[in-house]
């Protein structure tokens, strides 16, 4: 009887996507979450949506740029009050936007190919993927995929494509 209030109130509290969500977690420093985000880049056949506070990890933007060579159709959202590695990220053209109003993008998520959704606590950082305590989590729940596509869509179309020299 207890049990089974207790599942009632937690369902009804909560969408039953986000009770039923398979959801599968990984933590820093006792892992690193960069090999982790590496390899979900790499499995990217169509397309990457990309959204960062900051994104100073070499490695991480050289497997932005590799996708972008293999023909995915990525797209990169930063916060404008942040040094990213820019430089790195020159291949992906007009493909990379800054956020330049408020709020700050503060998002450390990322949907490849419209079906897996990674997000976390870890900036994309050597720092904050490899040796600060952070955490990064991956779905594929179609709900929370659509939720973020959505919220993505919307932060994308208001940032403003990167100014190159």
């Amino acid at each position: 009887m207890v049990a089974g209030l207790i599942l009632g109130v937690l369902t009804a509290a909560a969408p039953l996507s986000a009770v039923a969500a398979e959801v599968e977690i990984h933590y820093a420093p006792t892992e690193n979450l960069e090999r982790i985000d590496v390899e979900l880049l790499h499995k990217a056949e169509k397309s990457i949506d990309f959204a960062a506070f900051i994104l100073s990890d070499w490695v991480i933007a050289d497997a932005l740029a590799d996708a972008r060579r293999r023909g995915v159709k990525v797209r990169v959202v930063l916060d404008g009050s942040q040094d990213h590695v820019l430089d790195r990220l020159a291949d992906l053209g007009d493909a990379v936007h800054m956020k330049r109003t408020r709020p700050i993008m503060h998002l450390k998520s990322y949907l490849v190919d419209g079906r897996i959704l990674r997000w976390g606590s870890a900036n994309f950082s050597a720092s904050g993927l490899k040796k600060q305590d952070n955490d990064l989590a991956i779905t594929r729940d179609p709900e929370l995929v659509r939720r973020f596509a959505e919220r993505f869509e919307d932060i994308w179309s208001r940032a403003e494509p990167l100014r190159r020299p």
